[in-house]
This record gives C-alpha cells, sequence and structure tokens, in this order.
C-alpha cells in the first residue's frame, strides 16, 4: 500500500516552471537558503521588508513559555497603517484597491485612498459607540466592502474583532458572542443569495433576545433593502452613523503581541473554540506568503481569492495579506452559478484577474458543468492558480491547469489551517517542478515533519501524523480563555518534542514531497490497514463517470472501519449507466486503482453534496448518514435540504 499515490494513481506528470516565468518569479531559491541558514533572521528580514514599524523590534522570538510564542514582541505597529496609510502616503492613494461585484451586478472600485477614509470614519465610529483597545467586535456581514472596513477599523483602533461566517444559525452566533463577551455586534439587514435577499439581522435580533448578554450596540448595514425589526437604542444604521462623525483619525502603534482576532473554527462539538491571532507575527507570515507562493507584482495584478471572510482564508488572503501587500483585488459577494453557470468567469474577463484563488470544491463543480462553459470566456488574463481548503485530487488540478490556466498557469496547492494563521506547505511558482495532486514542501521559514505515533520520521512513500517541529510567526497564540484546551488539542501528543500536531495525515513521496492524506480522522483502519480517504477519493475521480466525490469512514463489524463513497456523475456521463450499475463500476475502480482493501462498502450517487457556503464538504454530515444516526446541524451549508435528499437516496 505503500506507493498508493504515486505509482496506484499513475501520477508522474511533471510541471517544471517556464524560462520566462522563472526569470521574473517574485521567490526564488535563495529564499531557502536564507530561512536554513538563520531562520529566526529570515522571519526579522520578512518583518522588516514587508511592514511598517512605529517601534523597531530587536528581539524576534520568545519561546521561554511553549507553547505560547511571542513574536517581534518589543517592536509596535499598527495594522491598518500597514494595509492602508504607507500606501496613501507612498503615492498609492489611485490605486483600486477592491473591485466589488454584488450577485445583482452592482460594481464598485474602491481605492487605497477612498479605503482609508471609510476605515478613519468606522474607527471614530467605534470609538464613539464606547469600543476601545482590547474590547471584542463581532462581525456578522455578507461579502461586501463595509466588512473589510469593519474589521479594518476594529484592527485600527486595537479591539480584536470576531466574523462570523454569514450562514452561521443565531444559536452558533449566540455562543460566539457569548465566547468572547462582544461588546458590538456588526451586521446587514441582508446580503444577495441566488437572486433573493438572505435575512442576516433577524439572526442578531434572536441571538440577542433574552438580554443577558454584553452586546451595547448593534451597527446594521444597509445591503439588502429588506424590512428588520428595530430596537431604538441599541440599533444603529451604519450609514446614518458614519455621517456624523469625522474622516480624520491617526493609527496609533499597539505591541505586535496585541491581540488581533479571534476565530471560531467550524463543525466543532461542545463549546466553540475561539482561535486567538495577534499582529506583528500574523501579518509579518501572511505578506510573506501572499506576496511569494501567488507570485504578486502589486503594479499589474489583479487577485481574486473567493474565500468568505468569516473563513481564515479570507481573513489572511482577502484582506490581510493582499492589502499588506497592496494588492488590487476582487471581492465578489454571490456564488459561483447566478444567475447563470459561468458567473466567475464572466467576473475573471471583466476584471482581469491574473491570479485566482480557491477551493477544490469550485474546480470540481466546474467540471462536472463541462469545459466549455470557462472556453466561452476570455480567461487570458489568468497567469497563476492557487487551491486551498483540501487536497487537490490531481485530475482536478490537470483540468484546472488546462481549461482555467490555458496549459501554461501553475497551480499552486496551498496547505495550512486556522490555526496556523498562514500558508506552510505550497509550491513556489518560477522556483517548483509542480506536482499535480501534491502539496509539495514546506515554505521557506517553516519545518515540518510526517512522523509515526512515537514520534519516529516516516519513510518515502510512508504514511503518517503532519507536525510542525519549530515556531512559526503567525501561529495562534492559544484559545480565547482556555489556554489547557490549546496545549491539550493542538500539543500534547507531542509533548516531549514540542511538536504542533496539525490532526493531518501525509505522506512523504521518494522525492521528500508532502501529499496530505486528509484529517486523521479521514484515515481509517480497515482490517488493519491504514487507508486514506484522500486515495479512495482521487481513484473515484480518476474515473471518466465521475465529477465529484467525498469518502467517509463507517463502522462495520467485520473489518472494524469501511469506506462509504457519495458520487456526483458528469452531466455528460449521467445516461451512460444506471446508478447501480455505475456505483458497482466504481468499486471495482477502486479496487483496480488501490487495492480490494480500499473497495468501497457502498457507492451512492447523488446530486449534490453537503457544502458550506465556501465549498467545504461537511463530511462529518455524511459519517451520520453512513452509520445511520440523526442527521447534525445543517445550517451552515449552503443547500439545508441536500441532507433530506442524501438520506432518501440511501433509504
Amino acid at each position: 500500500m505503500a506507493d498508493t499515490i504515486e505509482n496506484l494513481l499513475h501520477e508522474a506528470r511533471r510541471f517544471p516552471p517556464s524560462a520566462e516565468f522563472a526569470a521574473n518569479a517574485v521567490a526564488t531559491a535563495e529564499l531557502y537558503e536564507r530561512a536554513g541558514e538563520d531562520r529566526l533572521g529570515f522571519w526579522a528580514d520578512q518583518a522588516r521588508e514587508l511592514l511598517h514599524w512605529h517601534t523597531p523590534f530587536a528581539h524576534t522570538l520568545d519561546w521561554s513559555n511553549p507553547p505560547f510564542a511571542k513574536w517581534f514582541a518589543d517592536g509596535e505597529l499598527n495594522v491598518a497603517f500597514n494595509c492602508l496609510d504607507r500606501h496613501v502616503l507612498a503615492g498609492l492613494g489611485d490605486r483600486v484597491a477592491i473591485h466589488f461585484e454584488g450577485e445583482p451586478g452592482d460594481s464598485r472600485a474602491i481605492t487605497y485612498a477612498e479605503l482609508l477614509v471609510e476605515v478613519k470614519k468606522a474607527a471614530n465610529l467605534l470609538t464613539a459607540l464606547g469600543v476601545g483597545a482590547g474590547d471584542r467586535v463581532a462581525i456578522y456581514l455578507p461579502m461586501i466592502p463595509e466588512a473589510v472596513v469593519a474589521m479594518l477599523a476594529c484592527a485600527r483602533i486595537g479591539a480584536v474583532h470576531s466574523v462570523v461566517f454569514g450562514g452561521f444559525s443565531s444559536d452558533s452566533l449566540r455562543s460566539r458572542i457569548d465566547d468572547a463577551a462582544a461588546k458590538l455586534v456588526i451586521t446587514a439587514d441582508g446580503g444577495f443569495r441566488r437572486g433573493k435577499v438572505s435575512p442576516l439581522k433577524p439572526a442578531v435580533d434572536e441571538a440577542l433576545q433574552d438580554g443577558a448578554h454584553t452586546v451595547e450596540h448593534v451597527l446594521v448595514v444597509r445591503r439588502g433593502g429588506n424590512d428588520v425589526a428595530w430596537t431604538t437604542g441599541r440599533d444603529l444604521w451604519w450609514h446614518d452613523e458614519l455621517a456624523q462623525v469625522s474622516d480624520e483619525h491617526e493609527a496609533k502603534p499597539f505591541p505586535a503581541e496585541n491581540p488581533l482576532f479571534i476565530l471560531y473554527t467550524s463543525g466543532s462539538t461542545g463549546k466553540p473554540k475561539g482561535i486567538l491571532h495577534t499582529t506583528g507575527g500574523y501579518l509579518t507570515q501572511a505578506a510573506y506568503t501572499h506576496r511569494n507562493v501567488f507570485d504578486l507584482k502589486p503594479e499589474t495584478d489583479v487577485y481574486w481569492c473567493t474565500a468568505d471572510i468569516g473563513w481564515i482564508t479570507g481573513h489572511s488572503y482577502v484582506v490581510y495579506g493582499p492589502l499588506a501587500n497592496g494588492a488590487t483585488q476582487v471581492l465578489y459577494e454571490g456564488t459561483p452559478d447566478y444567475p447563470a453557470l459561468g458567473r466567475w468567469w464572466d467576473v475573471v474577463a471583466k476584471y482581469g484577474v491574473t491570479i485566482l484563488y480557491t477551493a477544490p470544491t469550485a474546480v470540481r463543480s466546474f467540471m462536472k458543468q463541462g469545459r466549455h462553459i470557462p472556453e466561452d470566456r476570455d480567461l487570458s488574463s489568468l497567469r497563476l492558480l492557487g487551491s486551498v481548503g483540501e487536497p487537490i485530487n490531481p485530475e482536478a488540478w490537470i483540468w484546472y491547469r488546462e481549461v482555467i490556466g490555458a496549459d501554461t498557469a501553475p497551480v499552486v496547492d496551498t496547505w495550512w489551517q486556522t490555526e496556523t494563521g498562514g500558508i506552510m506547505i505550497s509550491a513556489l511558482p518560477g522556483v517548483t517542478t509542480l506536482k499535480p495532486g501534491s502539496a509539495q514542501v514546506a515554505l521557506p521559514g517553516i519545518e515540518v515533519d510526517i512522523v509515526a505515533e512515537d514520534g519516529a520520521s516516516v519513510g518515502a512513500d510512508e504514511g503518517g501524523l503532519l507536525v510542525i517541529t519549530e515556531p512559526w510567526p503567525a501561529m495562534a497564540r492559544g484559545i480565547w480563555g482556555d489556554p489547557d484546551r490549546f496545549v491539550s488539542t493542538y500539543w500534547e501528543q507531542f509533548a516531549t518534542q514540542g511538536w504542533y500536531f496539525a490532526g493531518d495525515g501525509a505522506r512523504r513521496d521518494k522525492d521528500n514531497e508532502i501529499w496530505l492524506l486528509g484529517r486523521v480522522d479521514d484515515v481509517m483502519n480497515v482490517s488493519g490497514h491504514r487507508l486514506s480517504t484522500a486515495e479512495i477519493e482521487s481513484a473515484l475521480v480518476s474515473h471518466p463517470l465521475t465529477a465529484e466525490a467525498a469518502v467517509v469512514g463507517a463502522a462495520d463489524e467485520t473489518t472494524g472501519q469501511a469506506h462509504v463513497a457519495f458520487v456526483i456523475i458528469k452531466d455528460s456521463q449521467v445516461d451512460a449507466a444506471a446508478a447501480e450499475d455505475a456505483a458497482e463500476i466504481l468499486r471495482q475502480h477502486v479496487a483496480k486503482q488501490i487495492g480490494a482493501i480500499a473497495r468501497p462498502r457502498q457507492v451512492f450517487i447523488v446530486a449534490e453534496l453537503p457544502k458550506t457556503r465556501s465549498g467545504k464538504i461537511m463530511r462529518r454530515l455524511l459519517r451520520d448518514v453512513a452509520e445511520g444516526r440523526e442527521i447534525g446541524d445543517t445550517t451552515t451549508l449552503a443547500d439545508t435540504q441536500v441532507m433530506s435528499i442524501i438520506a432518501s437516496t440511501m433509504k
């Protein structure tokens, strides 16, 4: 089983950078040399080169109380100043910061100078409402410019923001408000989704209905134009209040370890897990990775990360990384397929997007629709493609490069987490020979290993546990209000070595490059064999029938655990085989590709998979169905009816 990915999936395709791309690339092989010679000195150089420090730091890392790191702790900076003021002061105020595209088709071009004015006014408004340094602000907004303004206004005055994804329920919102003891909520009347206004304020009202909370005011952005209930004295219209405050505001510096945001991890059980990030180290790594992984040339590039700001990708690679680097980017409110298939490609063509960063689930859904849709658009501006969220199947990787990237754009598959704050493993375009399906190697300045449960490094073509062996600048500083849980969740398993355990399985191939196998929960023991659901998904997707697949583990009396697969058939193949025939064809295909032990116990042909609005497949819900349990909370799904349909299909 050791050579499953490399040999049995026949993945031998390699894509070295073109001579032209390499000659003009931002990142060079020298980064690895510099980081290898002096890792801490390397990070200090990045912090000084990429950021403005009001008070320069003298000490790079304080690791005297592991696992609670302090980076650049004696330095002072202001995150909003780094993202806005310094660019305007450098004469770049007329550069477009955000091309906003609303789902109904409304659009705005917002320059750095204009964004700075809005953030200054919002900072004055928050201050007028009694919000100060250290206070927590809950942000519950759609993908609109005001969401970026709200985050930066908090950062400007030293307040701590907690962005709650707009798809979360009132109960989820309330638990996050309570855990952070938020003083203010910023929301909207609603946001547009598939041609309708999805209301947001009612969830806030319901979350705050009993009065036993810390919230003093609710600021409401007028976006959907829908009627909302109003609590006089508590509720305030965002635009009305902004019109009454000054647009002059000085950004004062804060210590590098000042808290910047709390972000609650999704899909967790029990009490929400509020991941805490601070300023100096986080912004350093966000800017460094954004610049080098995406080969950013801010003077000419138009960058688009499709993630919602409610997730860490939206924090690091929609707000902080791009704006710290002075990039021009697209912010899009709607879905990829409304009002028609190909909406994303219309947006790429309209703005001349050069860099696109999205999720494998989105790529696979586009594969399902067929290549004729993107081929009908002008995507010639695209020069680099990125992938984030989960391992990308080699066939999806190839399709992404070939169809979307005109068979020339490098594809950088990035691995990182809410807890890591920034990208940790990725190719460097212009340096790395790309390998479809592999995350490849740790970035310069990052140290990782793949180990067995006893901590011993695994050999080539062996699976193991992914660990981070040295502290990194953007690492979480803890779980809000619960330091013991932070230690037990992430550091306890390898406490002796002082390593962070990412919770993911991985395999190092013969070239010493890394293949992510998904969460350890998804690396199962079937009759004594450790098998990854990601490997089986790759095998399924390699079959011509398959558009997309999700594999989960289910308890099995005979083998201990068994694989259950949920597969979407390509539109062009729907009539090729009956569902029962297709299921059996795919079961046998997996057996042939990987081995009989990997053959799924069941393959269910479904029309859709349960996904969040950011495109993440909610495998825990599929596990519920596969094991006959009552289906868990579906409020975070883009389509809450999907699980009911899947459950009825299985019956």
